[in-house]
């Protein structure tokens, strides 16, 4: 049985300030758990499971066998699946501006912020930098939505908002009043803005780009989720 303070300290996760004060973060569900089991097992502090879960359990330390109701006292999601493993945060050092980047401005959605991680992931973006005001990387909902690329994708903070200033490579900007995403060649190098879910990408921002680029609408939607946005812009850009 668990005790009160490994529930406490389990629940408490799902607040910001103490994923900050512990390093730690959350992943549940047997899909994200085997696959950060496999790629960055040492990160891995604890794993709590009910008896149904047929993951790795031999090869991790720290594994704890609770009850479908101890599970769902831990979990953040609304049905508990399975397993649920405490993680530390990975280490974010400093971007490498010799490779393609992808820039988020005060992207807020957890959901949406979590898939654009597994967008970049699938075309093989290895970094990410946020303006202030984006999710937070590790919120439970974030992780879910990574399915995993969390750990392969590299996300900084631009807390100052000063790093695009400080870059020369081309920036591109998605935006509604650009030139038309076919009529861009592939590249390898560079940076895309992609803004925020309603309000797009700030002014100073689009002034940093050299390029702003604009998917052709066919329809009358008012615009795009930013994440399919980003799905449908570095397809065409890294393809």
């Amino acid at each position: 049985m668990l005790s009160k303070k490994v529930i406490k300290d389990i629940q408490s996760l799902g607040l910001k300030k103490y994923r900050e004060e512990t390093g730690l973060f959350l992943a549940e569900g047997p899909k994200i758990v085997e696959e950060l089991s496999r790629i960055v097992p040492a990160q891995i502090e604890a794993v709590y499971a009910t008896a149904s879960w047929n993951g790795f359990a031999g090869e991790l330390k720290n594994m704890n066998e609770v009850s479908e109701a101890e599970l769902g006292k831990l979990s953040q999601l609304k049905t508990p699946n399975q397993v649920l493993a405490v993680l530390r945060q990975f280490p974010a050092g400093v971007p490498d501006t010799s490779s393609f980047t992808l820039y988020l401005d005060a992207v807020q959605d957890p959901g949406n912020f979590g898939t654009i991680v597994r967008i970049a992931d699938w075309f093989g973006v290895k970094q990410i930098v946020c303006s202030k005001g984006c999710a937070d990387l590790y919120n439970p909902k974030v992780v879910q939505a990574t399915m995993a690329s969390v750990a392969r994708v590299t996300v900084f903070y631009d807390e100052e908002e000063s790093w695009l200033r400080q870059q020369s490579q081309t920036i591109y900007a998605a935006a509604l009043n650009g030139k038309i995403l076919s009529s861009f060649s592939n590249i390898e190098k560079g940076i895309l803005i992609i803004g925020n879910e309603s309000k797009g990408i700030r002014e100073e921002f689009l002034q940093l780009s050299n390029e702003r680029i604009t998917i052709p609408r066919r329809g009358e939607a008012e615009s795009l989720n930013a994440a399919v946005a980003t799905g449908i812009i570095l397809s065409h850009l890294l393809g």
